[in-house]
């Protein structure tokens, strides 16, 4: 994170930062976020892969307690934010890997959501990475084959 710029309004004082996020599997993110009495603003992201729609929904949330901590400032509320991460903490392997993933496949679906980012999410795979641990489940016979899905 590095400190952009600050601009001084109608009395109150807004600071802008560039934010660069680097993951462990060469996932990031960079944004331009604005810290001001009103709360944390993104202007611009950037993230490679594309991040969920819920998870850019999150980002603020994520950036939030950095950000306070940067200008010096404590939250409005002054409660301590919950720990959000882009990528889980432990990421599963070997034979629970396909039942989990056919798990998250079938409860996006029924939620009407994406079901390859909800596999994104919940295993912190890139999208080609979700697609392959999807085949590898429907290999498993846990979800259906391609050519019969409507």
């Amino acid at each position: 994170m590095r400190h952009a710029w600050n601009v001084r309004a109608d009395g109150s004082l807004a600071s802008w930062f560039d934010v660069r996020l680097v993951f462990a599997d060469g996932a990031s993110v960079e944004a331009l976020a604005v810290v001001s009495p009103e709360g944390v603003g993104l202007e611009d992201v950037r993230a490679r892969p594309a991040l969920g729609l819920d998870d850019l929904a999150l980002l603020g949330e994520w950036l939030e307690n950095p950000l306070a901590e940067a200008c010096g400032a404590a939250r409005a509320d002054g409660a301590p934010a919950a720990v959000r991460h882009a990528r889980p903490a432990v990421r599963p392997s070997g034979a629970e890997t396909p039942p989990m993933v056919a798990r998250e496949y079938r409860t996006a679906q029924e939620r009407g959501a994406d079901p390859v980012l909800a596999v994104m999410r919940a295993t912190g795979e890139s999208r080609r990475g979700a697609l392959r641990l999807i085949g590898r489940a429907r290999d498993a016979g846990l979800l259906t084959p391609r050519h019969l899905r409507r």
